[in-house]
């Protein structure tokens, strides 16, 4: 995995990309046909996890992917406060337990271990490949393939309409701005990770039932500014 990953790094990203969105599509859909949310997707998400991690330690690529302490001072950072706002999108409209008391750990769990691999390998891999030739680039294609990767929803079994999935993809492709943004800025994914954990393991609390067209729609338009604007910020008082 070494000397692929020397010759071609983005080819190395993107082969991670087809793997984990692919595979976790599989596994959720093996999960539902036998009757237990994220059964077989925990599974794989522990493995790609564990193998990540270790590669990444063993070879020493810990800064190098952003698996430390920001370099840049909370207060500069205005203590991460749009962090918590745009974290808490699934609790907007009440509570819901929507599955199983066992079923609500698996998915909780896999969730979280799915915010560490896709900012492992959107921000990490594959950002930081194509950052040593062009930043802007690098910035655009992370951010998008980000918010475009959602689309995945509509066929993994997930119950997502349409409608919801398009806003998702919207406000995932500002997310994935600012959550690029704060790593090339405070060379530190934890953030970004820490975020992207709560946003997904508490959407199995999500009472969306309650959430009228009109609703999601700004729900949708406030994350979208909130998180592009904290990144043009951080950007700006970082430079």
């Amino acid at each position: 995995m070494n000397k692929f990953y020397e010759k071609n790094g983005i080819m190395f990203a993107i082969i991670w990309i087809i793997v984990y969105v692919v595979g976790l599509s599989i596994a959720d859909n093996i999960s539902a046909a036998i009757g237990i949310e994220k059964s077989v997707s925990l599974v794989l998400c522990v493995a790609m996890t564990f193998v990540a991690w270790r590669w990444i330690k063993t070879n020493g690529y810990m800064e190098k992917y952003g698996l430390c302490k920001p370099s840049v001072p909370a207060s500069k950072m205005l203590y991460y406060i749009p962090l918590v706002f745009v974290a808490t999108i699934n609790v907007w409209y009440g509570f819901a337990m929507n599955l199983s008391p066992v079923e609500t750990a698996l998915y909780a769990l896999s969730m979280i271990l799915v915010g560490f691999l896709e900012e492992i390998i959107f921000r990490g891999f594959l950002f930081v490949e194509m950052a040593k030739d062009n930043i802007k680039t690098a910035i655009i294609v992370s951010s998008v393939t980000f918010g475009i990767g959602h689309i995945v929803n509509l066929i993994n079994g997930s119950g997502a309409d349409l409608f919801s999935n398009l806003l998702q993809v919207v406000y995932a492709i500002a997310a994935g701005f600012m959550f690029t943004i704060i790593f090339y800025k405070t060379k530190s994914l934890w953030p970004c990770i820490i975020t992207h954990s709560v946003i997904n393991s508490t959407s199995v609390f999500a009472d969306t039932a309650a959430a009228t067209p009109a609703m999601q729609i700004a729900t949708a338009a406030a994350l979208t500014v909130v998180s592009a604007g904290y990144g043009v910020y951080v950007a700006r008082i970082t430079r």
